[in-house]
């Protein structure tokens, strides 16, 4: 049975009526090329934060796995109202959810790992239906208790999904169509990269670019996955990112509100490392005012959450924009508290690594510049090529 995976994440559901629109697009694949489609869905844009917002306004302490089951919710309804437009269109489609999907995790609440794979339901499924809406970045551990893979991680449920039926290309749609070299809301004259390797995007990932999730870069290229970037306009799909193992280009990241931990020492920073590095949570080692410390830009709420836990508590915790530069040969963090000014720094940045590339950034206004700035630099084997 030959099966086209797609990924629509949340910028692809801005209210209801883009249910209807996804629904023929998917409709349109079915009568194109005959394959059957197992779309992965995120929850609709802003839903995973407001259902953040209620659980801990009635529980500030809500306990990780209560946190999994209420979050997960959100891309479940996404997954309904999917199938309930697909339906309306005669199309034979179900849904499932984390607890059908056949993938299970470890215990890792807010940030498992994928432990297993079973076919037969999604199999099953698809001898039964010509479209198949599975709900992102979900699972259940071996208790059979929901488990969430990390914040934005619908694209790990699709790439783990076109493994699982043997599938070599998984297309993930988003409101961009591929990896430029920076952000194109944010950065003029950002360029569309056509082809780039699997550890060169995740690498960007990890340090702020938000295109793709890490993990399911990391995934897909274990198991020889080709990931295919694309976007809907009005004009039709247009694809613009192909991820394998070949292509490269330097990039410029901006993460905002990055934590950022001073420690006691440098035997307490790298004590706190290696606990982040057993989660998979990349830190970034820094030196500030002779201070050893750590910077980290992705899954940060379970890392407070892992470092709240540790006896040896942080000197302090604070926030401030990252703007990381990355290329071949280096990879350099610089901090700003002004995120204005760190816009600034990333634009420098950007016109020195691709000079004279200019245009309009997507959908917003410039940012005023400043030129001062501040900056940490790496400390240690963080370079491309090194694992984090």
């Amino acid at each position: 049975m030959n099966v086209t995976v797609l990924k629509f994440g949340g910028s692809s559901f801005l209210n209801p009526d883009d249910y209807g629109r996804i629904g023929r697009c998917i409709a349109d694949r079915l009568a194109a090329g005959g394959n059957k489609v197992v779309a992965v869905v995120s929850a609709m844009s802003g839903t995973t934060g407001n259902l953040k917002a209620v659980m801990l306004d009635v529980n500030k302490q809500a306990s990780p796995s209560n946190l999994d089951a209420a979050l997960a919710t959100g891309e479940m309804f996404s997954a309904c109202l999917l199938e309930a437009a697909i339906s309306r269109l005669g199309i034979p489609v179900t849904s499932l959810n984390g607890y059908c999907l056949g993938i299970s995790t470890n215990s890792d609440f807010g940030l498992a790992s994928v432990e297993g794979v079973d076919p037969r339901p999604l199999s099953a499924a698809l001898q039964e239906h010509d479209v198949v809406i599975a709900a992102g970045g979900q699972a259940i551990d071996q208790s059979g208790r929901l488990t969430m893979l990390g914040r934005n991680s619908s694209d790990l449920t699709a790439v783990v999904i076109a493994s699982i039926l043997g599938e070599r290309t998984c297309e993930i749609y988003s409101d961009v169509p591929g990896v430029y070299t920076a952000d194109p809301y944010l950065i003029p004259g950002a360029q569309l990269i056509p082809e780039i390797a699997y550890g060169t995007i995740a690498q960007m990932s990890r340090h702020g670019a938000k295109v793709l999730h890490h993990r399911a870069v990391d995934y897909a290229e274990r198991h020889a996955v080709a990931i295919v970037c694309k976007s809907l306009t009005s004009d039709g799909t247009v694809t613009g990112t192909l991820v394998t193992a070949h292509g490269s280009a330097g990039s410029v990241t901006v993460a905002r509100d990055a934590a950022v931990i001073s420690c006691a020492s440098l035997a307490a920073r790298d004590n706190l490392r290696a606990l982040l590095d057993q989660h998979d949570i990349s830190a970034i080692c820094i030196e500030d005012n002779d201070r050893a410390g750590l910077c980290i830009i992705s899954d940060i709420d379970i890392a407070l959450r892992l470092v709240a836990l540790t006896s040896t508590p942080p000197v302090s915790i604070g926030s401030s924009t990252a703007v990381t530069e990355l290329d071949d040969a280096m990879l350099r963090v610089h901090l700003d508290s002004d995120y204005e000014r760190a816009i600034a720094l990333a634009r420098q940045i950007h016109e020195r690594m691709y000079p004279g590339a200019v245009g309009e950034p997507f959908g917003s206004k410039p940012v005023k510049q400043r030129s001062a700035y501040s900056s940490l630099l790496i400390r240690g084997n963080n370079a491309p090529g090194n694992p984090e």
